[in-house]
Formats: structure tokens, sequence, C-alpha cells
């Protein structure tokens, strides 16, 4: 690994953006844990509250291009500090708000400074660090910026049931005044001397933008993204705990070790999939077709069961989403290599789209299902109504694959035309072996 060329300050100045993404992570996942107090005190059913997180992810999701052009223009420190100060105003907004439309007022807000962060981070890691290190970092950014998620599950819970929700959400909003100040004393957009393009005038975004989408390699990245990604983060953040207990009749205790095990499993799976990546930057297709079709397979096994699914069979499905959101960076570096620096943000913004998109349609449908199958307004969902629901899973999955490989073929002819030749991957193994390369790397 090349990591000892790596300049000490660039670790630094991606550690200062971790923070900021792990806080913004943490500010993602604060209402999520506090459902049943929120419930309370807006007098709101679950359906009301789940909007919460719909609109939240609708926002984050749409705006990721709008977000990815801005970056580009005025780089990753302004938007980082721009995420942290909105994400700090809706959670104001919330530990004052007393009814459902101020709540959802915050939760915008949030969902607008969150879509402002993780692209901006990986532009950042992206010009600090070698290319070869590039695939490793954005692993380890995705996976420790979950410490966040971890402090909502914990502190702030903890935090909420003493202190109660004004002090709590107050804290919060401090948290992200925090990280602004932070980035805005020592974060820096790029190592010294590094020459960046100017900023473009509204019709040279205009094209940059067309340009971006016109390269094969940014719609790979999105339609990798969007099906690796969706059936993991629908699993953890909505749908798989009521899916384990309900449907699959777990205790809540053991619900929620599996849940805790799919984010260790994707904390120890980013990093041997960076390596890969790094290694095989020619072959990541590839990798993208082994988590899909174990995926799938997987969810196949488990859907068709008769009677409820046994334990070990639910831990080997936790297990295989847990490479779900490592295999959804590989989209993230699809983006980077084949588009010029000037067009990462717009890239990373467009491939961003891809699997919040999913995961946000996938959420609503299995909701309608589950409540088109369950009588009246009962929320006593049977294994049944879990398993059809479940299965829109495959219309994502089948659109997905046929992106990729669509776009893929484009990419391969593009790499054609300009000189680059796959080996067959066997003869490609063989010239590493001999110290060789059968292609050059991107």
């Amino acid at each position: 690994m090349t990591s000892a060329r790596t300049p000490r300050r660039a670790y630094v100045i991606w550690g200062i953006a971790l923070v900021a993404y792990a806080i913004a992570i943490f500010h993602r996942a604060s209402l999520g844990v506090a459902g049943i107090e929120a419930q309370e005190r807006f007098s709101a059913g679950a359906s009301a509250i789940s909007l919460f997180l719909v609109l939240q992810l609708a926002v984050y999701a749409g705006l990721q291009v709008p977000v990815g052009v801005a970056l580009d223009r005025f780089g990753s420190r302004r938007m980082i500090l721009a995420g942290a100060l909105t994400m700090s105003v809706g959670q104001l907004v919330l530990a004052l708000a007393d009814d459902v439309p101020t709540a959802v007022v915050a939760r915008v807000l949030v969902g607008a400074g969150d879509a402002m962060t993780f692209i901006s981070v990986l532009r950042l890691v992206a010009l600090w660090f070698p290319g070869r290190v590039v695939p490793v970092v954005t692993q380890l950014t995705g996976i420790l910026g979950q410490v966040g998620q971890i402090a909502a599950a914990y502190p702030l819970v903890r935090l909420l049931h003493s202190a109660g929700w004004e002090p709590t959400f107050l804290g919060a909003a401090g948290m992200g005044v925090l990280a602004a100040v932070l980035v805005l004393v020592a974060l820096r957009d790029a190592p010294p001397g590094t020459v960046l393009a100017p900023p473009l005038g509204l019709g040279q975004v205009r094209q940059n933008l067309v340009d971006t989408w016109r390269e094969p390699g940014t719609r790979i990245g999105l339609f990798t993204h969007l099906v690796t990604q969706f059936s993991g983060t629908v699993f953890a953040l909505l749908w798989g705990y009521p899916f384990l207990t309900t449907g699959q009749g777990l205790s809540d205790g053991v619900a929620a070790t599996l849940l805790s095990l799919l984010v260790v499993v994707g904390m120890g799976f980013g990093p041997l999939l960076g390596r890969l990546v790094a290694r095989w930057p020619l072959r990541r297709s590839n990798l993208v077709f082994g988590i899909l079709g174990l995926t799938a397979a997987t969810w196949t096994v488990v859907l068709l069961w008769p009677g409820r699914a046994p334990l070990w069979l639910l831990v080997v499905l936790v297990l295989v989403l847990g490479t779900n959101g490592p295999g959804s960076m590989i989209g993230f570096d699809f983006a980077r290599t084949e588009n010029p620096v000037e067009r990462s943000g717009s890239a990373s913004g467009v491939v961003n789209v891809g699997g919040f998109v999913a995961s946000l349609l996938t959420v609503l449908a299995i909701g309608s299902v589950l409540d088109a199958m369950t009588p009246g307004s009962s929320t006593a969902y049977s294994l049944d109504a879990f398993r059809a629901a479940f299965a829109v899973q495959y219309v994502f999955w089948a659109i997905g694959l046929v992106g990729v490989l669509t776009h893929r073929r484009q990419l391969r002819a593009r790499l054609a035309r300009d000189g680059v030749v796959l080996a067959p991957l066997v003869t490609a193994a063989r010239a590493r072996l001999r110290g060789g390369s059968a292609y050059p790397l991107d």
C-alpha cells in the first residue's frame, strides 16, 4: 500500500472531515432513536413519524446533484461548513418544536445539511490522498462515520431519558456548531500548491453537468450505488427490526444484536473491499455482481423458507447485508476515476442519488404492501405479508443490474477506444503474480 507516501497532514484533514461526517450521521439518526418520544411530544401516530424519515431521505436524495454542482464551484470546506450549520439550525428547531409541521421543517433542514457533507468529504479524500489509497480511505470514511449512529443509539437516548427533549436536541445542535468551528479553523480544500480550476460560469456549470452525465463511468457508478445499497439500508433504517420481531418472532434483544452485527460486518468488510478495488480497478463490476448475487440469493432462501427462518439463516442474511454499504462505495470510485477532478463533486452527487432514491422507494413500497395485506390499521403484520413486501426488492435489483451491465459495456467500449484493453481475468492474475500488469490502472 502506498500510504507511506501520503503526507501526514492529509490524515489530519481527513480526520477533521470525518468528525464532521460522523456528526452528520448522528443528526441523521437522532430522530429515529427517539421515535416513541416524538410521538408523545407531537401527539402523532407512527405514520406521521415515518413521514419525517421519508421527507428527510427525499430531501437528501433530491439535493445531491445541486450540491455536487455547488461543491465543484465552492469546494469542500464551504460546503461542509454550510451543512454543519444547516443541521444545527434543524436540530434547534426540532428542540423547540411542539407540532408536526414545525418538526417536519426541522428534519428537512437536517436532510439538506446532511446532503452537503458526505460527497464533500469524498472530494477531500480524492484531492489529499494518492489514487491507489483513495478506495481504502473512502471505505474507511463510510465505516468510521457510523460512529455517529452509535452515538445516536446510546448517549443520545440516555440523555433523552434523563434530561428530556429540549436539552437533548439543543445539545445536538451544539455538536453541529462545534463541527462548524472545527471545519472553519482547520479544514483546507486541497494540499498546498494544488492548482484547481477557477469557478465556472452558469453556462459552463450546465455543460459540466451534461458532460458528467454523458460519462458512462458516472452512470455505472449511479447504478452500482443503487443496486448494492438499498437492501441493507432499508433493512437497517426501518423495516429490518419489525421483520425480525413481528415477522420472524425474535426477541427485541436478539433483533437489536443482529442489526448491530450488520454494522460490524460492514466495518470489517469495507477495508478489504477497498483493497480489492485498488488492486483490480478494472474489475470493480465483478465485485458488484458478486455482492448483488449473494444478496438476492440469500433473500430468496429466507423468503421461500417454509415457516419462520431459523436463526442461523437470519444471521447469514445479516452478514450478507453487511456487505451492501461497502459495496455501494464502489460507485463513487467509478465516478472518481472516470471524471476529471473539476467534475468530482457533481459526479459523486449523481452517484449518491441512486441508492437513496431506491431506498426511499423501497421503504414506501414495503409499507404499502404491508398495509394492503393487513386488515384495518393493525400493525400485526403476518410473515406472508413481510414476504410479499420484501419481494419488491427484486424490481430494484433488476433495474440496477440492467443499468450496471449496460453502462459497463459502454465504459469498456470507451476504454477500448482509448487503448485500454482488458485481458482475461486469469491472464491478468498471472501477470500480477509475475509483478507486471495486464492492463493499466485507472
